[in-house]
């Protein structure tokens, strides 16, 4: 129980790190360092989950 409650927590931040890039991109002029490091973080967080997801019950 406790995997799938991590997982559903990571795929919460990764809603949001979603959500803010969509915001920094529609900002007229776009951080792009910034951009580069939400997409980073997002992408860490979906490769846990897809571990956790992938580990034996």
């Amino acid at each position: 129980m406790a995997v799938e409650a991590r997982i559903r927590e990571l795929g919460s931040r990764h809603h949001s790190l979603d959500q803010a890039i969509q915001d920094e991109l529609n900002r007229p002029a776009s951080d792009e360092v910034r951009l580069k490091e939400l997409k980073r973080k997002k992408l860490k967080l979906k490769e846990e989950m897809e571990a956790l997801r992938s580990q034996p019950h």
